[in-house]
C-alpha cells in the first residue's frame, strides 16, 4: 500500500510538470505597449513652420498648434476674461459678449469676421455661431457670414454636425436633424422614456441615418434611432443603471458599425450590426474620444486625475494608464498617441506585442 502511494504521487508530480512545461512553451497573449517618444514645453516655445501633419490643443489659456515631431507651429495666449474655440482649420479667442469675432487659419491668417453675436464654434472646417440665451445658433461660411439660422425656444443641451447633417438636441428632450449646408430641418423626434426628457448627449452618423442619444433623469436611458424617410425608428434602447447629471459623449465609431456612450460609472458600447451591448466599467467622466485606424482612446476625468482608456474596435479594454494635471488632451492617429497636460505635450507610440 505504502509503495502505490509514493508511486502515486511521483506519477502525480510527473503529470504537472509536463503540463507546466507545456504551458510555459505556449506563447503568451500580446499586449498593447506604451513607448514614450517625445515631450515638449509650450511654455515660451521657438514657433517652426510646420514639418509635417499638425493637431490643434487647449491647454489651461494657451491654444495652438503642434507637428508630430513636437514642434509648436503657433501659440495663442487665451486673454483674460475670454474664452476659445479652435479645430483643425480654424481658431479665435473671444470674450463673453463676443460679437462681430475676428478667426483665423491654422496659420494665423485672418480668415473673416462672424457677424453675428455669440459663441464661435469650430467643428473641422465648419463654422458654427450659438446665438445669445442659448436656445439658437448659425452656420456660417468661410468668411464667416450667416448662412442659416435655427431659433428655438428651449436651451440646446447637446449638439453634433458632420458633412450632411447637424443634430441639436434640446432640454425638453427633442432632438432636431438640419441638413448641415441648407439649414432645412429633416427630422424632429424625442426619445422620451424618462420623467425629465432632457437630451445629455448625442451623436449622427455622416448620412445622417442613424442618430444616438442618451437623455432623461429617473431612468436615465440610450435610444439608437434610424431615420426612415421623414419619420424615425428606435432600433434599440436600453435603460441605465445611474442617472448621469451631466453632459454625457455619445461618438459613432468612423466605420459606422458600433457606437459609444458614457453614464455614470461606465462606458456602453452598442454593434449595430450584431445588435450586441457591451459595458466597461469606469468611475470617471468621459470628456474627450479620439479614434484611430483600429483602436480607440477615452480620457475620463475625476477632479485632476485623468485616466485615458484604450478600447479595440473589438470593444474590449486594451488598457489605461492615468496621470494628475489641471489640464489635458488627447489626440491619436494611426499609432500615435499625443497627450497634453498643464503645459507639456508628449506623443506615444503604440505597439501590440
Amino acid at each position: 500500500m505504502k509503495n502505490k502511494k509514493i508511486i502515486f504521487a511521483v506519477l502525480f508530480v510527473l503529470f504537472f510538470t509536463i503540463l507546466y512545461l507545456i504551458l510555459a512553451a505556449l506563447p503568451l497573449g500580446e499586449e498593447y505597449h506604451f513607448e514614450p517618444e517625445w515631450e515638449t514645453s509650450i511654455l515660451n516655445p521657438v514657433e517652426t513652420s510646420d514639418s509635417g501633419k499638425s493637431y490643434f490643443f487647449k491647454l489651461s489659456n494657451k491654444i495652438g498648434y503642434f507637428d508630430e515631431h513636437g514642434h509648436v507651429t503657433k501659440l495663442i495666449n487665451i486673454p483674460e476674461n475670454s474664452k476659445a474655440s479652435i479645430s483643425e482649420k480654424y481658431y479665435a479667442t473671444y470674450p463673453l459678449n463676443a460679437a462681430n469675432t475676428e478667426f483665423f487659419t491654422a496659420d494665423g491668417d485672418i480668415a473673416g469676421s462672424i457677424t453675428e453675436a455669440g459663441f464661435p464654434f469650430f467643428v473641422k472646417d465648419s463654422i458654427f455661431v450659438f446665438l445669445p440665451g442659448g436656445c439658437g445658433f448659425s452656420k456660417c461660411d468661410s468668411k464667416g457670414n450667416t448662412l442659416w439660422t435655427y431659433n428655438g425656444v428651449m436651451p440646446i443641451t447637446a449638439f453634433s454636425s458632420k458633412k450632411t447633417s447637424t443634430a441639436v438636441g434640446t432640454a425638453d428632450g427633442t432632438i432636431k436633424v438640419f441638413n448641415t449646408e441648407t439649414g432645412e430641418m429633416t427630422l424632429e423626434y424625442a426619445p422620451g422614456g424618462s420623467d425629465n426628457p432632457v437630451i445629455l448627449g448625442l451623436d449622427i452618423t455622416d448620412d445622417g441615418n442613424y442618430i444616438a442619444s442618451v437623455s432623461g433623469q429617473a431612468r436615465q436611458r440610450f435610444v439608437l434611432a434610424r431615420k426612415e424617410n421623414t419619420q424615425v425608428k428606435i432600433i434599440h434602447h436600453n435603460f441605465l443603471s445611474d442617472d448621469y447629471s451631466t453632459q454625457c459623449v455619445v461618438h459613432f465609431t468612423n466605420d459606422e458599425k458600433s457606437v459609444f456612450y458614457n453614464y455614470k460609472n461606465g462606458v456602453g458600447i452598442f454593434n449595430i450590426d450584431s445588435e450586441k451591448s457591451t459595458h466597461i466599467k469606469e468611475k470617471s467622466r468621459i470628456i474627450s474620444v479620439e479614434e484611430s485606424e483600429n483602436l480607440l482612446f477615452f480620457m475620463g476625468k475625476d477632479q485632476q486625475n485623468y485616466t485615458v482608456y484604450l478600447i479595440e474596435k473589438s470593444n474590449s479594454l486594451g488598457g489605461s494608464f492615468n496621470f494628475t494635471a489641471d489640464s489635458a488632451f488627447i489626440r491619436s492617429d494611426n499609432d500615435s498617441l499625443y497627450i497634453g497636460k498643464n503645459n507639456s505635450l508628449s506623443k506615444i507610440t503604440i505597439t501590440k506585442k
